[in-house]
C-alpha cells in the first residue's frame, strides 16, 4: 500500500464568519497543495473539510498520516468520539445531535477506505507543513 503524508488546517475570520482550509498530500518525493474557501463557516467546519478534501484526492486504498493542529479532528478518531456517534445514531455523550453531522459521515466514510492515523501537531509553531496550510487556509480566505 502506499503510504501518503497529509498535513491540514482550517482557518476561520470570526467564527462564525468567512473561512478557509488547506492541505499538503505527500507522497514519495511528489507534493500537491489544495485549498478553499466558504462565505459563512465555523473553525471546525474548515478543519473537517481540508481532511475531506484531501481523502478524497487518494484514488486507492492508501496508509495515511494526517497531521493537523485540530484536537477536535484528531480526538473524534483517536478517542473514539466517530465510533461513539455513529453507534448512538449521531448523538453526543449529552444526546446532542452531532455538529456538522453531514461532514463527519463523510469523513467517516473516507477513512474507511484506508488505513488512517491521526496525528496531533502543535499550531502556530515552527512546524513548516502546518504553518504552510495555515498560509493556504488563511490565503484562500482573501479570495472571497
Amino acid at each position: 500500500m502506499k503510504e501518503v503524508t497529509i498535513y491540514t488546517d482550517g482557518a476561520c475570520s470570526g467564527n462564525p464568519g468567512p473561512g478557509g482550509w488547506g492541505a499538503i498530500l505527500m507522497y514519495n518525493e511528489n507534493s500537491k497543495e489544495i485549498s478553499g474557501a466558504q462565505k459563512d463557516t465555523t473553525n471546525n467546519i474548515m478543519e473537517i473539510t481540508a481532511v475531506l478534501e484531501a481523502l478524497k484526492l487518494l484514488k486507492e486504498e492508501c496508509n495515511v498520516k494526517v497531521y493537523s493542529d485540530s484536537a477536535y479532528v484528531v480526538n473524534a478518531f483517536n478517542q473514539g468520539w466517530i465510533n461513539n456517534w455513529q453507534k448512538n445514531n449521531w448523538k453526543t455523550a449529552n444526546k446532542e445531535p452531532v455538529k456538522n453531522r453531514e461532514l463527519w459521515e463523510e469523513l467517516y466514510e473516507l477513512t474507511s477506505r484506508h488505513k488512517v492515523e491521526f496525528i496531533k501537531v502543535k499550531g502556530h509553531s515552527d512546524n513548516e507543513y502546518n504553518n504552510r496550510c495555515d498560509f493556504l487556509a488563511t490565503s484562500a480566505i482573501k479570495t472571497l
